[in-house]
Parts: C-alpha cells; sequence; structure tokens
C-alpha cells in the first residue's frame, strides 16, 4: 500500500493553484469532504496568504456550489473552479456542468479520487469517475498522484493552463484575467483587470473542463511550506536547494498579462466589401440574442454598425443592448409579433436578417424569424462557433464575434464607398420598426403608473418596478419560465447601465438561486426575479447568507491588513467591495407554474392542476426566517417600492415575496402581448 507525502501532496497542488490564479482563476467554490482535503486546502491556503488572488467559497451542496460558481464565471468572463469529494458528490455538478456547456461559460471541476490501487474493488465512496461528464465538457485530465520531482510540478502547472485553455475558449484576455503575482504587482505584468472593461451582458465563450485528482492517505497537504506557491516555476528549484531562504519567484516582467492573448479576427478584402455592399442594397434587421456583446465596447461597435446600415437592432433583454436609448434599438419586438411570429405590418419584414448570438427569449421572433426563411429571405449568422440555428435557416454562416464582424463591415462600407457612406442606407425601413416601437413602449410603459386597473395583483407591474428602481450598474437575474418573459416584456430600453442575466443554455429552474448568488459577487447589488418553484427548487442556497457573512468579514480583514493599496482595489473578480454586495430576491409567487396556463396543457379537467399547475403552498416566510434572511411582504406596488429601497441598502441576501394569482395569467398579459 503506498502512502502520500504530505510535503509532496502540498507542492504539487501549490503549483497547480498558482498557476490556475496566474491564468484568471479568482475564484474557487468548495463543497467540504474528506478525499478533496488536499485541494481544499491548498486553494485555501492561497486565499489566505493571497486574498487578492484568490477567493474561496464553501457550500455544503455539491449541486447549488456548482450553479454558484457557473453565475461567477458568467458574470465575470472568468473561469471559476470547482471542488469536491469522490463518489455522488460528482454527479450533483452534472445540471450546472450541462448549462455551462450550452451556455459557453467556462468552468473548471477538480473532483477528487481514490487511488488507483482502490479502484474496482468495492472501497467506499469509489466508482469510475474518469470522464464522467462525457461529452459535456471541453476537455477532461485524469491527473497522477502527487509528486514534487521537477518534471511533476511543471506538469502540474501545464495542466492548469491546459485547463484554463480549453475553458476560456475564445473569450478575450481582457474580460477574464489580470496579472496573479501580488510580489510585482506594481512593476511586473501589466493588469488586465485593472483595466478591463465592465462587463454588459453574460456572452462567453468557453466551456466547462474536467479534472479529476486521485489522492493516497494521509491526506493532509502541508501547507505550512514557505514556498508553497512557488513549485515548479523554472529557476526556483535550485535556489531553493542551495539556500535556506525561501526561493524568489523569477524577477523577469513579462510585456504582456499572462494567459490567452486575444486575437481579434475580421473580415477584410472582397468578401466583406460583398455582403456589405449587399447589406447597403436591401433592408435588414439584426436580431441580437445572448452573445451579442460582453462589453460597453463591444456594444458600442455594435450599435455603429447598426448606425452605418440603418440596420433596426431587436435587442434581446441579454444581449446587454437595452442598456443604449438608440433610435434603432428595439426592446419591445414582442408586443409588436401576433401570435405565432405573424408581423402585424409587411413592411416590418426585411429582405436580410442578421443574427448575433441565439435566438432570443420571444418565442414569436424565433417564429416570425422561421417564416421568414419560408418566404426566402436572406439569413447571415454570425457566431465565433457555431449556428445555433433551431430554425435550419441559416444562408450565410460568418464564424467570428459579433463585434468584430460588426466593426469589419463598418470598416468596409467607409472604405468601399468612402466616408459619406455610412448612414447612406434608406431610413424607412428602421422608421417604420421606430414607429410601432414606440406605441409598443408606450403601451408597456403605463402598467406601473398608476394608469392601469389590477396593478397591484399583476405580476408584470412588479417587474417593471424592478426595472425602474434598480440602480446604475447592477445587476438583473432573471429566473426562467416567467420570470424571464416578463422582463423581456416589460424591459424598456433606456440609458442606464443593468447587466441583465439568465440561465437561458438549457432553461432549467435548478440552481438558479445559487447562480444569481454567484453573479451577485461581481456587482454592487443584484436582483433576482423568480417564481415560487424556481425558488423552492433551490431553497437551501439561502444557506449561502452565513457564507456571504464570512466574505464581508474576510474582506473588512483584508482591507484592514497591510496591504498595498492595488491589493485592496483587487480583492477579488468582482471590482466591489464584498461590504457593499447585497441580493436582493423578489418572488413573485403564483403557488405554482403559471406558465402552463399559457400552453396547450391548459385544461379543466382535474389532471391539469395536478400534473402542471402544482401548487405547493409553501411558507416562505419561515422557510426564509430559518436562513437568517432579512424578509417583507407585499401587497401593493407602494409597499414594495418602500421594501424594495430598503433592501438596496442591505448586505448579503435580502428577499421580499409578492403574491400574485395563479389563474388567469393570459388574460393578465393580452394587453400587453
Amino acid at each position: 500500500m503506498t502512502v502520500a507525502d504530505p510535503r509532496a501532496t502540498a507542492r504539487f497542488l501549490g503549483a497547480f493553484f498558482d498557476e490556475l490564479a496566474k491564468w484568471g482563476v479568482q475564484n474557487v467554490v468548495i463543497s467540504p469532504g474528506s478525499r478533496s482535503t488536499p485541494l481544499s486546502m491548498t486553494a485555501y491556503e492561497l486565499s489566505c496568504r493571497a486574498p487578492q488572488r484568490m477567493s474561496t467559497y464553501v457550500d455544503i451542496d455539491e449541486r447549488g456550489a456548482a450553479f454558484l460558481a457557473l453565475g461567477m464565471a458568467k458574470a465575470s468572463g472568468r473561469p471559476a473552479a470547482l471542488v469536491c469529494s469522490s463518489g455522488t458528490a460528482i454527479a450533483n455538478y452534472y445540471p450546472a456542468i450541462l448549462e455551462a456547456e450550452s451556455s459557453r461559460v467556462p468552468l473548471i471541476v477538480l473532483t477528487a479520487d481514490r487511488p488507483p490501487q482502490l479502484q474496482g474493488l468495492g472501497a467506499p465512496q469509489t466508482c469510475d469517475q474518469s470522464h464522467a461528464y462525457g461529452t459535456h465538457v471541453r476537455a477532461y485530465r485524469g491527473m497522477p498522484l502527487p509528486a514534487d520531482d521537477e518534471a511533476s510540478l511543471r506538469f502540474a502547472r501545464q495542466a492548469a493552463r491546459e485547463a484554463c485553455i480549453a475553458a476560456l475558449g475564445s473569450c478575450e484576455l481582457s474580460q477574464n484575467q489580470r496579472a496573479q503575482n501580488p510580489s510585482t504587482a506594481s512593476s511586473a505584468a501589466p493588469s488586465a483587470a485593472a483595466s478591463a472593461p465592465q462587463r454588459l451582458a453574460g456572452a462567453c465563450f468557453g466551456g466547462p473542463v474536467h479534472l479529476n485528482f486521485p489522492f493516497d492517505e494521509p491526506l493532509k497537504p502541508d501547507v505550512t511550506l514557505p514556498d508553497l506557491f512557488d513549485a515548479g516555476i523554472p529557476g526556483t528549484e535550485q535556489a531553493a536547494a542551495d539556500s535556506a531562504i525561501p526561493a524568489a519567484r523569477p524577477t523577469r516582467n513579462p510585456l504582456l498579462p499572462i494567459g490567452v492573448a486575444q486575437v481579434r479576427g475580421g473580415m477584410e478584402g472582397a468578401a466583406a466589401a460583398k455582403l456589405a455592399s449587399e447589406l447597403l442594397a436591401n433592408s435588414v434587421l439584426l436580431l441580437a440574442g445572448e452573445g451579442s456583446c460582453a462589453t460597453h465596447d463591444e456594444a458600442q461597435r455594435v450599435l455603429a454598425f447598426a448606425r452605418a446600415f440603418a440596420i433596426p437592432v431587436l435587442a434581446d433583454p441579454l444581449s446587454g443592448l437595452r442598456s443604449f436609448d438608440d433610435p434603432l434599438v428595439i426592446g419591445n419586438y414582442d408586443s409588436v409579433f401576433q401570435p405565432g411570429g405573424i408581423s402585424p405590418d409587411e413592411n416590418l419584414n426585411p429582405q436580410v436578417i442578421v443574427r448575433f448570438g441565439r435566438y432570443p427569449v420571444s418565442k414569436r421572433a424565433t417564429q416570425w424569424a422561421r417564416a421568414r426563411e419560408d418566404a426566402g429571405v436572406l439569413q447571415v449568422v454570425v457566431d465565433p462557433l457555431e449556428t445555433r440555428d433551431t430554425n435550419a435557416a441559416t444562408t450565410v454562416f460568418v464564424r467570428m464575434k459579433p463585434a468584430d464582424f460588426a466593426q469589419s463591415m463598418t470598416r468596409a462600407l467607409r472604405m468601399e464607398d468612402g466616408p459619406a457612406a455610412a448612414g447612406a442606407n434608406d431610413l424607412s425601413f428602421a422608421n417604420t420598426w421606430q414607429r410601432v416601437e414606440e406605441a409598443a413602449a408606450k403601451r408597456i410603459a403605463a402598467v406601473d403608473a398608476g394608469e392601469e386597473p389590477g396593478a397591484d395583483g399583476f405580476e408584470g407591474a412588479y417587474v417593471r418596478r424592478v426595472l425602474e428602481l434598480a440602480p446604475e450598474g447592477s445587476c438583473l437575474f432573471a429566473a426562467n419560465s416567467m420570470s424571464v418573459r416578463a422582463v423581456d416584456t416589460f424591459y424598456l430600453k433606456g440609458s442606464k447601465r443593468l447587466t441583465v442575466l439568465a440561465n437561458r443554455g438549457l432553461n432549467g429552474i435548478d440552481g438558479t438561486v445559487s447562480t444569481a448568488i454567484g453573479a451577485s459577487r461581481c456587482f454592487g447589488r443584484t436582483t433576482l426575479i423568480t417564481g415560487d418553484l424556481t425558488m423552492q427548487h433551490d431553497l437551501n442556497a439561502l444557506a449561502l447568507q452565513r457564507e456571504l457573512r464570512v466574505q464581508r468579514q474576510l474582506a473588512d480583514a483584508a482591507d484592514g491588513a497591510s496591504r498595498t493599496p492595488e491589493q485592496a482595489a483587487e480583492r477579488n473578480s468582482c471590482e466591489t467591495n464584498a461590504g457593499e454586495q447585497g441580493i436582493t430576491i423578489v418572488l413573485l409567487n403564483n403557488n405554482g407554474g403559471a406558465i402552463f396556463d399559457m400552453l396547450p396543457q391548459k385544461s379543466q379537467e382535474a389532471y391539469f392542476e395536478r400534473l402542471f399547475l402544482t401548487p405547493q403552498d409553501v411558507d416562505f416566510q419561515a422557510a426564509v426566517a430559518a436562513f437568517g434572511v432579512p424578509y417583507s411582504k407585499t401587497a401593493t406596488l407602494a409597499e414594495f417600492d418602500r421594501a424594495y429601497r430598503a433592501s438596496l441598502d442591505v448586505p448579503g441576501i435580502s428577499f421580499i415575496e409578492v403574491p400574485v394569482p395563479l389563474q388567469g395569467l393570459r388574460e393578465r398579459y393580452a394587453k400587453y402581448w
């Protein structure tokens, strides 16, 4: 029977986590377990020694923990890491891994395992964990037993690099990492995070990866080693052997940040000119779904393209583009299209459709685009990876990022026809869309303006109030089912910067609260809008109230320690003081699955309530109290305003319940749809 060397285990994993931090991993979510002790203790030690480089979070529920990390990665654009024990623990990660795969969110999954000699012999908490997530991860690596010879330490670092490269995909460097060497913070590689643009949306182009670590006993690593996180760096091994003084890191100051170098592609020459001419010669409409842009800069490039070609932009709530009060941004198209995606006016139908990102939340918009394919409309899909075309309507596929495509088209237009060509397209098509947008927006704005009877019992009025009251620069996380559809309907474009996120990869309701809490770590304030079934499905995420309190205490302690101002400012990937962060959960409680009132399953027969409406009669006040979360219940818009405004000053999690009717959903929404 082999026996592990605690020093070798520590140095091997110290090299691994140090390299993860260098490549942009700043948050590690740990679910406690025995076999994962080496991973957990090493990550925790790094967070203690250098909290500006790495933060560790603890969530005892692996399913929720995976979604917590998913939220952090989606909101920041940087990979987040997960640590769990062996056995059934790894299976609880599966739902979040599937969502990360579909939404292209960078996750690095680190699972602990029994050593090879215990496999296949009935050892406790032991199963075959190799390739446990199958084709749903971008890469898998079975790690060796830890060792601290030079080759093993260098391999540990390379394995960390490979994991980050696979997880990041084609995400831009500036969105995903910063210089991580605290000893050279003032003079080393430029800090990408210090200049990283604020993320405006959840666009990612990465995915999950899985590394499986076998560990022998004793499991506790020797994390007291002074050079714990220097192991495996070229030039440090001999220095450590020759001197009693801990080895220093190399003094080389790289000119570029460590990590995946950004390569911005573009269309050039005849191909770009031909496509630009085609767009200029026809009426064009842009479907901008989730994935259209991630930052303010990318959004500006998309809008510059729209202005140059006079293209109306149907902006999905997750696109980030409704934060711009531009005449060409069309936010309320779902209220324009009729059931089945029928256009109310033939003059609204273009000759060319360009789509950025996935299809919009609006089913009517997707149906409308499908009907345009039947009419022979040219459909251009722009994406760096795949078409994601469930309509099977792609005419031209351009494999590049939407913002780069937009910039290429704008440049091609100017090069082909001169500066005067920008904006030279016919404005009549765009003007037609602007008129119907204005009419729809006026109707929607009245929902909470005291002009509509019954607004106090209509969930749409409360969603509209959240959108109006949410602070500038905050995050709004929408649950699936009716919540994200209500946000789509009642989110009017404007100049307020608001990052709207949702788990639209697989549209599931599991892990929503955990994901929103994870995302909240990257903003000062976050609001989650959810229904009762989604809330109940992830109720134990409220246990993170204690973890958030611990994070505030750690932040206060770190800020009080003798650290440079640069290190204090770079506490973690959220460029926000942990003490100022908070999330308000707005529960629109209709006591069941009201969305089925809109679907073909609707019936007066007994099966409909039993199988689809599924009322649960949960006492959320009692449930929330069990986790020490502040609770309010409101029955009117005026009460809600007071409760919501008050919650914005509360750190951690706060909870507002709004009872709304289960029946009659279709009738309540009819005038807005």
